[in-house]
């Protein structure tokens, strides 16, 4: 017998009899592996889900924990998604660029995590701009944002990029690592507390199958080599995962992302840029668009350098980034909620008697 609480479960009051309590720890295209207390389980989901699901938000995600009906002669069937505690969503583009896509879908990547390890590599690609926008989400998902800069043996002095990047996050706890010696991990430990979770986040070729390896001290993931010319790397991790460390804690491996796309970030850029906003109340009009108005305290800011005018246009492209999200997902909310509509007044048609010609 396994006892799920190792992996971060939390009893619900009662569960309905012949379903079995279990957290979700891979995914393959429509398969899922679920952790129970009889081991692991291979399931699918229950029909409904197709059906009643609002959105791809209210389909099971690596991490989530899940109410699954057994089936030792086969797949098992999730039945009900169990409530969330955190969640890391990313904007789904569907394969459209910006200009071009006139929808745009919730994509979660993990669920009930502890810590986001945002992980950038010590080399040519490193971006804190880029960093600051995982920061964003982050702050957005209910976790507690880690940066980590790996492959710190590929720079002679890592403290100037470890400087830059706290001075543009002071709040964030920021590391610089090395898989292959052993650098800095033990500062790790303090996160990797037995039953807490960390979801792994960043580009592909930053090195996230190297730690993982590290902090499983066997090799889980294949490792691929990155591009001399641009440092970037392969997919190597190809689909969500679970692992339980041998410290009792889990890790979350997400495949790398060319891009993150903000997804109802509102919370996240307010947190993050909390410094910025507190200009707003210093103007003299309740509406300034931070503009050319007269009497206007972020521009007044950014002139005597009490704001830095790097920091107020990060925050303007994560604002007008997060607005066209918005925009764009709306036209799903209000289709699905016609289509709702819909079918409720077909269903109470039917019992009153038929639809009236």
């Amino acid at each position: 017998m396994i006892d799920l609480k190792t992996y971060g479960y939390t009893e619900i009051e009662e569960i309905p009899s012949g379903l079995l309590p279990g957290r979700i720890t891979e995914l393959r295209r429509e398969r899922f592996t679920v952790i129970t207390e009889r081991g692991e389980l291979t399931a699918i989901l229950k029909g409904t889900f197709y059906h009643s699901a609002e959105s791809r938000e209210d389909f099971p995600c690596v991490g989530d924990f899940v109410l699954l009906r057994p089936n030792a002669g086969g797949d098992s069937l999730i039945v009900t998604l169990l409530p969330r505690r955190s969640k890391f969503s990313r904007a789904n583009y569907s394969g459209h660029a910006a200009g071009y896509t006139k929808t745009i879908l919730e994509q979660v990547v993990a669920t009930n995590f502890d810590y986001v390890f945002i992980l950038s590599s010590l080399n040519w690609d490193f971006n804190v701009t880029r960093m600051m926008r995982y920061l964003t989400q982050a702050r957005q998902s209910g976790g507690q944002p880690v940066v980590i800069l790996t492959k710190a043996d590929l720079t002679e002095d890592y403290s100037l990029p470890l400087a830059e990047v706290r001075q543009s996050m002071p709040d964030v706890p920021v590391h610089a690592v090395c898989s292959h010696n052993g650098l800095g991990l033990n500062e790790l430990d303090v996160y990797l507390k037995p039953g807490s979770t960390v979801v792994f986040l960043g580009m592909s070729g930053v090195g996230k199958s190297s730690l993982l390896n590290a902090l499983m001290e066997r090799d889980v993931m294949k490792v691929s080599a990155i591009r001399e010319e641009d440092s970037r790397g392969r997919h190597t991790t190809t689909h969500r995962q679970l692992f339980m460390l041998p410290s009792g804690a889990m890790v979350i491996d997400t495949p790398g992302m060319r891009e993150l796309g903000l997804f109802d970030a509102d919370e996240g850029i307010s947190a993050g840029f909390n410094d910025v906003e507190e200009w707003f109340a210093e103007c003299r009009f309740h509406d300034c668009r931070h503009e050319s108005e007269p009497g206007c305290a972020v521009l007044a800011a950014i002139a005597d350098g009490s704001l830095p005018r790097e920091r107020w246009e990060h925050y303007k492209a994560q604002q007008h980034e997060n607005k066209f999200v918005q925009d764009r997902t709306s036209y799903l909310v209000h289709k699905n909620a016609r289509n709702q509509s819909i079918a409720m007044q077909r269903k109470q048609t039917k019992k009153t008697g038929g639809w009236k010609k």
